[in-house]
């Protein structure tokens, strides 16, 4: 599926008015507003889980969904990035009319595979209720797989309407919608003193968002729809082939099953191996992690058809621009929460109730990792996106095992702290090593001006000036109204620097 010239050419035009950068930032503000209120209300969700229930109570629901999260990963058969990426790549190249053949080619196995996977997360629900050693454990793992095929419907639906430059479904019913209601419905379940339908309360909001989301890419379909102008495009030969999409989506379904199994894994190893007590710190202390990531999203989401696009186009100059520009926006949104965490570790655990202060190390060792995976920035993005889903699936693994690996020698010693630090190297391993890979193909470098700038700014805001107020007055009072002066200061700092940080495109 070669570039048209005359395709490109009328692209390139089409960007002169409309540059990439500035298109990828008005997606990523509207994912950004989504992200700010979802990372919020799923903070809150943890909180409240946590607050209200018994750690034992709060680590069997945590070791369930997490369950069900590794499930959606294997059940989506990577069709929501194999949507991604040729959708993008039919848009830029004039042929709008083969998405709807291709959104069914995608959708119908990812269904099937989805239906599959809920019937074996039912029948092996007792062997793993055994293993965690509680009888709960295999209402709650029967319950969830219910909601599963809903879960990779939304998934394959949003991930149509990113392709499309729409970000605003993804923010509205994923971002917001789903874990508000989860939270609504979690909280109504803690004031009744009931634990035993939480599962029920975390998965069944991902019904109705299944529904909205593809109603959604319903009429996102019928307006790109080609008029007659645009009909020999759409009588054309479907220039994607099933072969085609699939041996790009299902490398791209097992790198993300491992992916999964890094980020949600760790909660189901540390509560066979620690416990359910040791699962609910585990996630507690991790949960940072999970919020940041609500930021980088937005800007993931937004790059990632644009990426398609330039490297679909040959467009290196455009990637490694965006590349720069992104990493710094990554820092920019992800930087004060990690720092501001390892600066109040202790503070930050004591939120979630009587025993979490032990996760204080976890946390600290979670929020070190995350600054350094902020700074690699979107090299694992682009290799995907370059159609290298067998190099980015051999980097998946490789994470997946040193994550399994990590738990399995230092869990059992050190707990929650042995799951972070686990967590950490392979976090690492999956960013650092496509700057290597793709050296022979788009030369990415991650320390540059604008990355520098963002780097030194958060670590004089979030970093200094909370820990020199600690230093010079003690108490919390004082770092606390350092790190509220610490947002006014790094808010000028990105508005005086939005030229050399890619916002003034």
């Amino acid at each position: 599926m070669g570039a048209d010239p005359v395709v490109v050419r009328m692209t390139e035009l089409a960007e002169r008015s409309d540059p990439g950068l500035r298109r990828v930032l008005r997606g990523g503000l509207v994912n950004m507003a989504g992200a700010v209120v979802g990372a919020g209300l799923n903070l809150a969700l943890i909180v409240a889980v946590t607050r209200a229930f018994t750690q034992e109570a709060a680590g069997l629901l945590f070791s369930a969904t997490s369950v069900f999260l590794i499930a959606a990963a294997v059940a989506n058969v990577g069709a929501p990035d194999g949507l991604v990426y040729f959708i993008a790549r039919l848009r830029v190249l004039g042929r709008p009319g083969a998405v709807p053949r291709l959104v069914r080619l995608a959708t119908v196995p990812a269904v099937l595979a989805a239906c599959a996977a809920a019937v074996l997360m039912a029948a092996f629900a007792g062997p793993m209720a055994d293993a965690l050693g509680t009888d709960d454990a295999a209402v709650y793992l029967r319950l969830l797989a219910v909601f599963l095929p809903f879960a990779v419907l939304l998934d394959t639906a949003l991930a149509a309407t990113r392709a499309h430059h729409t970000m605003t479904a993804t923010a509205v019913l994923d971002k917001v919608g789903r874990p508000l209601a989860q939270l609504g419905l979690v909280a109504a379940i803690a004031l009744s003193g009931s634990a035993g339908v939480l599962a029920l309360a975390w998965a069944g909001p991902y019904l109705p968002a299944a529904v909205l989301a593809w109603f959604w890419l319903g009429r996102i379909l019928r307006r790109g729809a080609p008029d007659g102008s645009g009909a020999e495009g759409a009588r054309a030969p479907d220039p994607v082939s099933p072969a085609e999409f699939w041996s790009f989506s299902l490398p791209r379904a097992v790198a993300g099953v491992a992916q999964m199994g890094v980020q949600r894994g760790g909660v189901v190893l540390t509560a066979l191996l620690g416990g359910l007590t040791g699962a609910a710190v585990f996630t507690a202390a991790t949960r940072v992690m999970v919020v940041g990531q609500f930021g980088a999203q937005t800007v993931l989401s937004a790059a990632q058809p644009r990426f398609a696009e330039q490297l679909a186009t040959g467009d290196h100059d455009g990637v490694r621009a965006l590349y720069a520009a992104g990493s710094s926006w990554l820092m920019c949104l992800t930087w004060p929460l990690y720092l501001t965490a390892l600066v109040f570790a202790p503070e930050v655990m004591g939120v979630f109730g009587e025993g979490y202060a032990a996760g204080a190390t976890a946390l600290a060792v979670v929020c070190v990792g995350q600054l350094a995976a902020s700074l690699l920035g979107m090299g694992d993005l682009i290799l995907t996106m370059a159609g290298r889903t067998g190099v980015n699936l051999f980097n998946n693994l490789l994470a997946l095992a040193v994550s399994v690996a990590g738990c399995l020698l230092l869990v059992p010693a050190a707990g929650a702290t042995g799951g972070a630090l686990a967590l950490v190297a392979a976090v690492l391993v999956r960013k650092g090593l496509p700057l290597w890979q793709l050296r022979g193909h788009v030369v990415l470098r991650p320390l540059g001006r604008p990355v520098l700038v963002a780097a030194g700014g958060c670590l004089l805001w979030f970093g200094g000036l909370p820990l020199a107020a600690e230093h010079l007055f003690g108490g919390v009072a004082a770092p606390a109204a350092a790190v509220a002066a610490g947002v006014l200061g790094h808010l000028a700092t990105v508005w005086a620097c939005r030229g050399l940080l890619g916002l003034r495109n």
